[in-house]
C-alpha cells in the first residue's frame, strides 16, 4: 500500500493494490452472486450480530481497519491535535455541511419517497469511523490526521447523532413545512458502535506499533512487520465488500429502480463533499496530505451505525434500511475513484511533498 508520503509508480505497486478497482468490482459480483443462487444465506449471515451489525461485516470491518491503525505513528498525534485549521475544518465539514447537503439531496431527489428519504438522512448523520481510513491509505493521506478526525467524529457522533436526527427529521422539516419524522435511537447504541468499530483496533493498533518497537526498533517494525500486516486491511475490505452484496444481493436484484433512485442522491453527495473538503483544504493552506485527509474523512460516512439505527428504528425490512444498505454499496466504487482523482489532483496541485 502507498506511504503517506511518496506516490509511487504503477509498477512498484503490488498486484493487489495496481488491480485493486478489479478486485472490488470482483467482490461485488460473487456476493450478488451468492446473494441470488444460495438461499438462505443472508439470513445466516446475519444470525450473529456484533452492535446490530452482521458478525462476518463486523470481523470485515475490523481486520480492515487493523493494519491501517498499526501504521499510525501515535507519537505524532501532537502536530495534527495542534493544526486548528484541520480540526475545525473537519468539524464544519462533518457536522455542519455533511448533514445539510444530505438533507438537501434526499429532499430533492425522493420528495415522494419518505422512507428512503428518511433512511439517507441518517446516512448523512453517520460521520465516518471505519473505511475512510482505507480510502485515505490509498490516497496517500496523512495517517495520524485521519486518526485524530476519526477519533473527533466518534466523540461527536456519540454526543450529537441524536440530536441531529432530531433537529433534520422533525425541526428543520417543521420550519419549512414538510413532512416530519420521529428518531427514538439510543446514545449508548451509538457509544456501543464506536466502541466496536473504532475502540477495538484502535487499541490493537497502538499496541501492536508500541510492543513491536520496544521489541524489535522502529525501523524493523515499519521495514519488515508492516509490510508483512498491510495486505490484511485489503483483504479485509474485499471481505466486507463481498458480505454486504451478499447480504443484500436479492433486494438489489428484485428493486432496481428503488435502487437507482436512492443512488443518485449518494452519488452527488459523494462527489460533493468531497470536492468541497478537497478545496476547502486547498484554500486553507493545508498540505496534501491533510486536503486528502480532510476530503475523504467528510465524504465518507458510518454506514454500520446509519444500517443498525435503521433497523432498530425502523425494521429489517423498511425502506430506510434499504437506503442504508444501499448507502456502502455506492460508497465503495465512487470513493475508489475519488482515491485516483484525489492522486491526480496532488500531480496536478500541488509539489511534491507539499
Amino acid at each position: 500500500m502507498p506511504s503517506a508520503t511518496t506516490v509511487p509508480p504503477m509498477g512498484g505497486l503490488s498486484t493487489l493494490d495496481r488491480f485493486l478497482p478489479v478486485w472490488i468490482i470482483a467482490a461485488m459480483a460473487l456476493g450478488l452472486l451468492l446473494g441470488r443462487l444460495v438461499p438462505g444465506l443472508d439470513d445466516a449471515l446475519d444470525a450473529i450480530q456484533i452492535g446490530k451489525v452482521s458478525l462476518p461485516i463486523a470481523l470485515g470491518l475490523l481486520l480492515m481497519m487493523y493494519p491501517v491503525l498499526a501504521k499510525v505513528r501515535y507519537d505524532r498525534l501532537d502536530t495534527v491535535t495542534g493544526d486548528r485549521r484541520l480540526l475545525i475544518a473537519s468539524l464544519v465539514i462533518n457536522w455542519i455541511a455533511g448533514p445539510a447537503v444530505m438533507f438537501a439531496l434526499a429532499w430533492i431527489f425522493l420528495p415522494d419517497l419518505p422512507e428512503y428519504r428518511t433512511g439517507l438522512i441518517i446516512v448523512g448523520l453517520a460521520r465516518c469511523i471505519a473505511m475512510v481510513l482505507i480510502w485515505n491509505d490509498l490516497a496517500c493521506g496523512d495517517r495520524e490526521a485521519a486518526a485524530v478526525l476519526v477519533a473527533l467524529n466518534s466523540i461527536f457522533q456519540v454526543i450529537a447523532f441524536a440530536g441531529l436526527g432530531w433537529f433534520y427529521l422533525e425541526v428543520l422539516p417543521g420550519w419549512l413545512g414538510l413532512p416530519q419524522t420521529a428518531l427514538d435511537v439510543s446514545t449508548w447504541d451509538i457509544a456501543r458502535s464506536v466502541l466496536i468499530f473504532l475502540g477495538i483496533p484502535l487499541v490493537a493498533g497502538y499496541l501492536t506499533r508500541k510492543i513491536g518497537e520496544r521489541a524489535r526498533g522502529r525501523d524493523w517494525y515499519e521495514s519488515r512487520f508492516l509490510p508483512k500486516i498491510g495486505p490484511i486491511a485489503l483483504y479485509g475490505l474485499l471481505f466486507t465488500i463481498v458480505i454486504l452484496f451478499a447480504l443484500q444481493g436479492a433486494t438489489i436484484t428484485s428493486q432496481p429502480g428503488d435502487v437507482a433512485r436512492i443512488a443518485l442522491p449518494l452519488l452527488a453527495y459523494f462527489a460533493i463533499v468531497w470536492a468541497g473538503g478537497f478545496a476547502l483544504g486547498k484554500s486553507i493552506g493545508l498540505p496534501y496530505e491533510r486536503t486528502a485527509t480532510l476530503a475523504f474523512t467528510g465524504a465518507g460516512n458510518n454506514f454500520e451505525l446509519a444500517i443498525a439505527v435503521a433497523i432498530g428504528v425502523f425494521g429489517v425490512t423498511s425502506g430506510q434500511a434499504l437506503a442504508g444498505v444501499v448507502g456502502p454499496l455506492i460508497e465503495v466504487p465512487v470513493l475508489v475513484g475519488l482515491v485516483y482523482v484525489s492522486l491526480w489532483a496532488r500531480r496536478r496541485f500541488y509539489q511534491q511533498g507539499s
